[in-house]
C-alpha cells in the first residue's frame, strides 16, 4: 500500500511542494517590488517605524533584490534554513506593520503574508526536504569522499 499522508506527485513531499511554491511567491512579490519601487517605498514608510520611514529608498532596493535572490534559492532548494531566516524579518513587517494596517482594503494580502511567514519559519526549522540542491549537494560530497575524490 503507498503511503498516501507524505507523498504526492512522482515521489515529491508535499513539503517540497510548499517550498517551491513559497520560493516562486517570494519571487514573483520580488518582481513586482522592482517593477514598482513606489510603491513599495510608500509600504515601508506606512509602517510608521521613523528608521524605516527614513531611510525607506535604500530599504525598497534590498528588500526587492534580497526577496528576489531568497525566492530563486528556496524555489531549487538553495540555502533554504539561511534565506529562510533572513525572509523572517521582512515577513513579519509585512503582515504586522504593513498589511494588518490596510486589513480593511485587502485582507488578502496579510492572508498571504501570515501563511508565507508560517512556511518561512517551517522551513527555517525543517530545511529544505530531500527534492533539493542541498540535498543534491550533500549527497555528492559524501560520493566524493568515500570515493577518494574530494577535496584534501
Amino acid at each position: 500500500m503507498a503511503e498516501t499522508t507524505t507523498k504526492s506527485i512522482n515521489g515529491l513531499n508535499w513539503l517540497t511542494i510548499l517550498r517551491i511554491v513559497l520560493g516562486l511567491l517570494i519571487f514573483y512579490k520580488a518582481i513586482n517590488f522592482i517593477r514598482n519601487t513606489e510603491e513599495l517605498k510608500s509600504l515601508i514608510e506606512q509602517t510608521g517605524i521613523g528608521v524605516f520611514s527614513q531611510n525607506s529608498e535604500v530599504l525598497a532596493f534590498v528588500i526587492a533584490y534580497l526577496s528576489l535572490l531568497c525566492g530563486l534559492f528556496i524555489t531549487i532548494g538553495l540555502l533554504t534554513r539561511v534565506l529562510s531566516i533572513i525572509q523572517i524579518p521582512i515577513l513579519i513587517v509585512a503582515a504586522f506593520f504593513v498589511n494588518l494596517k490596510n486589513i480593511s482594503y485587502n485582507t488578502f494580502e496579510f492572508i498571504l503574508s501570515l501563511i508565507a511567514l508560517i512556511l518561512l519559519i517551517l522551513f527555517a526549522i525543517k530545511g529544505s526536504g530531500t527534492f533539493s540542491a542541498d540535498e543534491y549537494f550533500r549527497k555528492g560530497a559524501a560520493i566524493d569522499k568515500k570515493s577518494g575524490r574530494a577535496f584534501k
